[in-house]
């Protein structure tokens, strides 16, 4: 996911290329299991202070469901849109004051932009934030354990709180 974008700095603004992406990002984070190398287009711009990067991406990941702990896969499509900033004068070869905030989205000193950091951050925030394996998963018994999307478990209904039994009693 990386791309040598010196001869786009030295051309006018506006200038663009677009770039077919397939790259295998499995051991691009330890929180994201990918199943399926991560496929799209990108298009790199030059804009007046930098590179615009643009582009939608795809890949399949694999996720466990929140309430029945059964390991699904999901596909996930991620948009790009973020400017990546020089580090280097392009002409003079002179550094370039940069921020923190910009840390991920600098182009290095060989004028090298790397994707890698902007499309972890787009997996993590693309992946849902409660998995689920179908919208009408029963999850697990609480007593025993069972995951209920194979049937009902043998145990017998708990009565609850008794704190609650007086409450109960009212809606009998």
């Amino acid at each position: 996911m990386e791309f040598n974008v010196a001869q786009l700095m030295k051309e006018r603004t506006g200038t663009a290329r677009t770039y077919s992406l397939h790259a295998d990002i499995e051991n691009l984070d330890k929180e994201i299991v990918a199943l399926d190398e991560l496929s799209g287009e990108v298009r790199l711009m030059r804009t007046v202070e930098g590179v615009l990067v643009t582009g939608a991406l795809g890949t399949t990941i694999g996720l466990v469901c929140d309430r029945c702990l059964t390991p699904f896969t999901q596909s996930l499509e991620i948009e790009l849109e973020d400017e990546f900033k020089p580090s280097i004068d392009i002409a003079s070869g002179a550094s370039l004051p940069t921020t923190p905030d910009d840390e991920a989205n600098l182009i290095d000193d060989h004028h090298v932009l790397d994707l890698s950091e902007v499309v972890r951050q787009r997996i993590l925030l693309g992946q849902p934030l409660h998995a689920l394996c179908n919208e009408d998963c029963h999850g697990l018994c609480p007593s025993c354990g069972q995951n209920l999307n194979d049937g009902a478990c043998e145990c017998i209904e708990p009565e609850g709180d008794p704190r609650w039994a007086t409450l109960r009693e009212l809606l009998k």
